[in-house]
C-alpha cells in the first residue's frame, strides 16, 4: 500500500484535539478519492520525539495518492488541521519498497 501519514505533534489540549478530530476531521478524510484504509495511533517513543497522533491513509498505488494530493477533498482536510492547536505537524508519502 502507498501513504500519506500525518503527523501531529504537542497538542495545546490532547482532549480538545482528540474531540475534534474524531467528531470532525475523520469523517472530511474519509471522503479523500481513492482511499483504501484509514488508521489512526497514538504511538510509544522509544528515543527521540514522538509525536501524539499519526494518521494513516493507505492508497492502492502511487498514482492514487497522487490524485488524492490534487483532490479538494483533501485541500478540505488539510484545512481543516490547519486550525488543530498543535505545536507542528510533519506530512510525507510513503511508499513501498525491498530493502
Amino acid at each position: 500500500m502507498n501513504r500519506i501519514v500525518v503527523e501531529y505533534f504537542g497538542p495545546a489540549d490532547p482532549d480538545a484535539f482528540d474531540a475534534r478530530y474524531r467528531d470532525e476531521h475523520v469523517a472530511l478524510v474519509r471522503a479523500i478519492p481513492g482511499l483504501v484504509d484509514f488508521h489512526l495511533s497514538h504511538p510509544h517513543g522509544l528515543s527521540g520525539v514522538t509525536p501524539y497522533l499519526v494518521a494513516e491513509m493507505s492508497f492502492a498505488d502511487e498514482d492514487a495518492v497522487a490524485t488524492a494530493l490534487q483532490s479538494a477533498e483533501l485541500a478540505e482536510a488539510g484545512k481543516h488541521a490547519a486550525g488543530f492547536e498543535v505545536a507542528s505537524t510533519a506530512l510525507y508519502t510513503s511508499s513501498p519498497r525491498q530493502p
